[in-house]
């Protein structure tokens, strides 16, 4: 890790602008023992000792390695390891070593470079201990003959400075010096003719000095042959050989043999044959036998890689006498190679709008088989969408032929065969791969051409209540749908505030509470836009459908339960079973079966004289009234819905039962403490009774003289008489229903002689209206006086005009 760090640092060090202080230069000599000093760093650095503790100074080299060490304690540069010089530098002249004195805190560096000095640690040496040299006889003096030098790794003046011979003869010098490019070059000189009869053999050696102190030394021994004297060479039967080989020839095959003669005899004539020229080494790809001159193939030829090979072939006598011929050979290609295609450009992804005729590759095709076996020939298989065109020479384009559509196939595999004509064929297979880039061609599409959802009233806020989803052949942003929602038409407002559309995934919400009542069902438009560029969109309806709760009672319209107490309806003690009192009408808001109402008698003075219609509402007798029955009753009706759970309300109402209408003997006062029902004492009772016998015979007679006064007066006023009254009542009874909508009220006064009969506005207001005109408004109930009914106090907008109709009310006073 320090040393990784020390990297690290000197990486960061040498990526600085050079321009900076002169570095540091020292030199030590090479191989010194470990724990030299090499200098004081510190002091040449201006740094006190105790600062190099302080400021963590170390030392960084470029490759980590600390072959210098640094003294902290005294600033002292010293050798951490052997240092070789040929090892780190091998055979340059200089050798120096860079690094780095870095002070962490604060941060600050001094260059430094340690130059290692060569010693002579090294001896020349030779390549080979012993070397042999034929010399003719008949050599001149002056004749060099070329020796390898030796090799000294240490450089400058520690390297080699001089050859000699040991011992010294009289035949051979050594030459030493440099020629072209500094070459070093080493040559034994002769320096006088040889006499092998004299001496056939000499033996002496080589000796390289360096100049190191003291000086280094080299040896090899030379071993020189005086060769007889040969007066004829060797002739070879030609010049030049020709041959041709095929290129797939097996190794060992015989390419030829080349002849040569000699007309010498003995040793002389004795003749063994070489490749000159360095074509005998051991990577050539012929080899000759040196004494048939039979040359053979060491590896396969390759056509491709040399059309020929051109051999230069030595003949050598045994009096070293020589002769030259050239074998020219010739390769005869096969069809070995496949051919080659090479992509020079290439394009993928190409838009699916690209035009017929876009270039999607180029590429070149080549053989490097000769003849036939080099014409190549190109083809594309099975492809409707994409064809090969020739471009130059040998170069092909393969190109677009008709539109593409990413969303049919979004990738494409070509595969070009590059066949040559060879026999047999040898064919090539290219593949491109060619994916088509999406453009936005297509809109999204609902999976529904419209949706219908359903909520029900009185939801829970942002309730989910379905979802739309809409798909995008397209791909990548171009198949991103989001959601909206939008106005049927652009003139339009902005749609009910009341739905959102999840952009993300076409959820649909509702926002706030419905109510059926008001709402029974809307209908949004939902677009869904891609994310393309323009986007492309769709829209669909979405029909919302508002289920019905049952969230409404029963709303009684007849009787009118606002009015107290409530009215009365009239009941001749002779109505027979089945005859309608009157009929209970009540609405209720909701709908479907919680709007089905149904009626039941819920509380009765006597449950067993009435009956109420389940379904219509109907309160009729069950049975004839007898004496013993009350002569009011009181009845509560329940009216209930079939919801779940069900919603019910109640209509209260009165019955009075009567001989006939003007049957006045229960007054008003009676009946209340019936209503009381035992709050009064009994004799309280029995004195109101008395009193209010009292003051109705009283009336009575009053009133019957008004009415014996005016009848010839206002005769064709009267419009109807009690047993008139009684018949009608009969006559509905009869009738079983209630004809109009229409009621009246009857009020007959005891404080005047006059008596009422008022129109009441109908009971419900929003019915069509019938066949009777409508009179005033209804005043405070009036007293009840015995006696005829007369019209003198009817309302002047209907003079003269009575329809029969349900009665509402009829009040005693």
């Amino acid at each position: 890790m320090a040393i990784a760090r020390q990297v690290l640092c000197l990486s960061a060090f040498l990526s600085l602008a050079h321009a900076g202080p002169e570095p540091l230069r020292y030199s030590v000599a090479e191989e010194g023992a470990s724990g030299s000093v090499v200098a004081n760093v510190a002091a040449d650095a201006g740094l006190a000792p105790a600062q190099l503790s302080a400021r963590r100074a170390r030392l960084a080299s470029e490759d980590g390695r600390q072959r210098l060490g640094l003294e902290r304690g005294t600033g002292r540069l010293v050798v951490a390891e052997r240092l070789d010089r040929e090892e780190l530098c091998g055979s340059r002249l200089t050798c120096t070593l860079p690094f780095e004195l870095l002070l962490s805190d604060p941060l600050q560096f001094f260059r430094v470079e340690v130059t290692v000095e060569d010693i002579n640690d090294h001896s020349p040496v030779f390549p080979e201990e012993r070397v042999t040299f034929k010399i003719l006889e008949t050599s001149n003096p002056g004749s060099r003959f070329p020796l390898e030098g030796a090799r000294d790794l240490d450089v400058g003046s520690n390297s080699i400075q001089a050859y000699s011979i040991a011992p010294a003869n009289e035949y051979f010098s050594v030459s030493f010096g440099s020629r072209i490019k500094g070459k070093k070059y080493v040559e034994l000189v002769l320096e006088k003719p040889l006499d092998r009869e004299e001496q056939s053999e000499l033996g002496f050696s080589v000796i390289a000095v360096d100049g190191g102190s003291p000086p280094r030394s080299g040896t090899t021994q030379i071993h020189i042959v005086v060769l007889d004297v040969n007066d004829n060479a060797p002739i070879f039967t030609q010049e030049l050989y020709v041959v041709q080989v095929l290129e797939n020839a097996p190794e060992g095959s015989v390419v030829l043999s080349v002849v040569a003669t000699d007309r010498d005899v003995g040793v002389n004539g004795d003749i063994s044959y070489e490749f000159s020229q360095g074509v005998g080494q051991s990577n050539s790809a012929f080899t000759i036998d040196p004494k048939s001159g039979e040359i053979k193939l060491r590896k396969p030829l390759d056509f491709e890689a040399a059309k020929n090979h051109e051999l230069s072939v030595r003949a050598t006598d045994g009096g070293g006498l020589s002769a030259m011929c050239k074998v020219l050979v010739e390769v005869v290609d096969v069809n070995d190679n496949a051919p080659e295609l090479v992509v020079s450009s290439f394009s993928s992804p190409i838009p699916e709008n690209a035009l017929p005729g876009t270039v999607v590759a180029l590429f070149t095709v080549r053989d490097r088989d000769a003849g036939a076996n080099g014409k190549i020939s190109c083809a594309l298989e099975d492809q409707l969408l994409f064809s090969l065109r020739p471009a130059y020479k040998n170069y092909y384009e393969l190109v677009t032929v008709s539109a593409l559509d990413q969303e049919e196939t979004a990738r494409h595999v070509l595969t070009v065969t590059a066949a040559d004509a060879g026999s047999p064929p040898l064919t090539t297979t290219q593949t491109f791969t060619v994916d088509i880039s999406d453009i936005n061609d297509n809109a999204p599409v609902f999976n529904q051409t419209s949706y219908t959802m359903y909520v029900r009233e009185n939801n829970v806020p942002t309730v989910l209540v379905g979802a739309v989803s809409a798909s995008d052949a397209d791909v990548g942003p171009n198949a991103k749908v989001t959601y909206s929602l939008a106005p049927a038409h652009p003139a339009e407002r902005p749609p009910c505030s009341c739905i959102s559309v999840n952009s993300e995934n076409g959820h649909v919400f509702v926002l706030q509470p419905l109510d059926y009542e008001q709402v029974k069902q809307m209908e949004v438009l939902v677009s869904a836009s891609d994310a393309g560029s323009p986007p492309l969109s769709a829209n669909v309806t979405v029909r919302l459908v508002v289920v019905d709760e049952n969230d409404n009672v029963p709303l009684v319209l007849h009787p009118s339960q606002e009015s107290s107490p409530p009215s009365s309806e009239l009941v001749p003690i002779s109505a027979e079973a089945g005859y309608l009192v009157t009929k209970v009408v009540a609405v209720d808001a909701d709908s479907g079966q919680n709007s089905w109402l149904s009626y039941h008698l819920l509380r009765a003075t006597e449950p067993g004289l009435f009956s109420v219609g389940a379904q219509s509402g109907e309160v009729r007798l069950r049975r004839p009234v007898t004496e013993r029955d009350a002569v009011k009753q009181k009845l509560v009706i329940l009216v209930r819905d079939n919801g779940q759970p069900p919603l019910s309300a109640t209509a209260a109402l009165s019955a009075v039962l009567l001989k006939d209408f003007s049957d006045m003997r229960l007054p008003q006062s009676s009946l209340a403490m019936e209503d009381e029902g035992g709050s009064l004492t009994i004799y309280l009772i029995i004195s109101l009774v008395f009193v209010s016998l009292l003051f109705l015979v009283s009336m009575a007679a009053f009133i019957a003289l008004k009415v014996c006064k005016r009848k010839e007066l206002k005769g064709g006023h009267v419009l109807y008489g009690a047993s008139d009254l009684q018949s009608g009542l009969a006559d509905m009874g009869a009738a079983g229903t209630l004809p109009h909508a229409y009621c009246y009220e009857i009020s007959l006064t005891t404080g005047s002689g006059n008596s009422e009969f008022k129109f009441l506005k109908p009971i419900l207001p929003s019915l069509p209206p019938q066949h009777c005109t409508t009179g005033g408004d209804t005043d405070d109930e009036q007293d009840f006086p015995r006696g005829p009914i007369t019209g003198e106090e009817m309302a002047p907008d209907n003079p003269g005009t009575l329809c029969a109709g349900q009665f509402n009310s009829l009040s005693f006073n």
